[in-house]
């Protein structure tokens, strides 16, 4: 079977976010991307030049792709309280854990930041007004992404939601 000439970066770095998810950062070679996604390892390095830059290019490019979607899922769910805006997020943020793991450098962490901004000034604009309305936004996420990374078993977010008031 012959390799494609040409593939999109968005399909090349969902690629390398894939292997990441499977295998961590010694998971990610031109060699295994290059198996993965049909391209030459030597194409790859030509594109991005270092496996480092390929793997930050993959996180920008996550960052960017979680973003969209989140804006959507917001949209979508603009009659929906907090635990029905948050139970809608969870289609899409399930990669949210591999980016926030990979965000060492000070753009990862600002496109974090931002996605953090965005999540939480949903859930206060759905809390209500003021400052209470924003401390219950950051603690409802922050419980949300804690669930999502540990586990919830025996925690239910919607009753820390009607415990905030």
């Amino acid at each position: 079977m012959a390799r494609p000439r040409t593939l999109p970066d968005s399909a090349v770095l969902g690629s390398v976010r894939q292997l990441l998810a499977a295998g961590g950062d010694k998971a990610v070679s031109f060699g295994t991307v290059g198996r993965a996604t049909g391209l030459a390892p030597s194409t790859l390095a030509q594109r991005y030049g270092s496996v480092a830059a390929m793997r930050a290019a993959a996180m920008q490019d996550g960052w960017q792709v979680l973003s969209e979607a989140t804006a959507a899922t917001i949209d979508a769910a603009a009659g929906k309280g907090p635990q029905g805006l948050l139970k809608a997020l969870d289609a899409v943020a399930g990669e949210a854990g591999l980016l926030l793991a990979g965000s060492t450098g000070e753009a990862a962490r600002a496109r974090a930041a931002d996605w953090r901004r965005m999540v939480e000034t949903a859930l206060a604009l759905r809390r209500g007004s003021g400052e209470k309305a924003r401390e219950g936004a950051a603690i409802l996420f922050a419980a949300w992404q804690g669930q999502a990374l540990w586990g919830g078993d025996g925690f239910r977010l919607k009753d820390a939601a009607k415990r905030l008031g």
